[in-house]
């Protein structure tokens, strides 16, 4: 598969299905401590049809883990995600991420409003604009990387989707969650009753601390849509992955019929 270079850090990524699509590309980022093997229920349902890519952040799966905190961050990520597009000379693309991948697709948006032509998210939340929450979000990410680096990788617990999921090393997940899940300020969150593209939402029933979160975004972006699968966890797409393509189905094709 292949690999782009960014600044001497090898991001790995996948490119499934037809290039020569009527439909927009997806670009799908996978959640904290997932790789893109989180999305082959949908890979494997929509790649005849919809071209989708896939990729493993920084410090997970297949790409390279740098030694060096200042290599991980939200900015960079943002920056990987555009170049993956420039890459495969993709201009727009539905933007979708799962859970830490929500967030940066969302920071993504706020960033490269022309490049997204619509947003999935999934088990995700807009971040914080209470400096006091913000705080204790950042604690307990750096407390998981000291145990991360203190214990290894046995430390870490997670749902289905980090479940099916490989790394090279517990230091790259380490220096991603001081990195790229603590947050510095309310980019993210302060833009969210501006987004006007269209927007399906995607939780789990038992999705206890994102239900809220996606409850919130509903709320606030104009025309988003959101479904809560019953049963389900943070992992929903490989839980109820019936439903949740469905969902995504009807979405693509209401996006592709506003296109023509």
């Amino acid at each position: 598969m292949p690999t782009l270079d960014r600044d001497g850090v090898a991001i790995h990524y996948e490119d499934h299905g037809p290039k020569d699509a009527d439909t927009l590309p997806v670009l799908l980022t996978h959640g904290y401590a997932a790789t893109c093997l989180m999305w082959r229920p949908q890979i494997a349902a929509f790649s005849d049809r919809y071209r989708l890519i896939s990729w493993d952040m920084r410090g997970h799966g297949q790409s390279d883990s740098p030694p060096d905190d200042a290599r991980y961050s939200r900015e960079l990520t943002v920056e990987d995600m555009r170049a993956i597009l420039d890459e495969l000379g993709i201009e727009r693309a539905v933007i979708a991420g799962h859970s830490l991948g929500g967030y940066m697709s969302l920071a993504f948006q706020a960033t490269h409003p022309e490049r997204t032509a619509a947003l999935i998210l999934q088990g995700t939340g807009p971040g914080y604009r209470n400096p006091v929450a913000r705080e204790a979000w950042n604690e307990d990410r750096l407390e998981r990387a000291r145990r991360l680096e203190t214990i290894g990788m046995s430390t870490h617990d997670g749902g289905s989707e980090v479940d099916m999921s490989e790394h090279s090393s517990a230091e790259g997940l380490a220096r991603s969650a001081r990195g790229m899940l603590t947050q510095h300020d309310s980019l993210v969150i302060d833009g969210i009753a501006s987004i006007t593209l269209p927007t399906l939402l995607l939780v789990g029933e038992n999705d206890t601390p994102f239900r809220n979160s996606m409850s919130y975004m509903e709320n606030r972006i104009e025309g988003s849509e959101l479904h809560v699968f019953d049963g389900a966890g943070h992992g929903v797409n490989i839980e109820a992955p019936e439903g949740v393509n469905a969902a995504i189905e009807g979405f693509l094709t209401r996006l592709a019929g506003g296109a023509a």
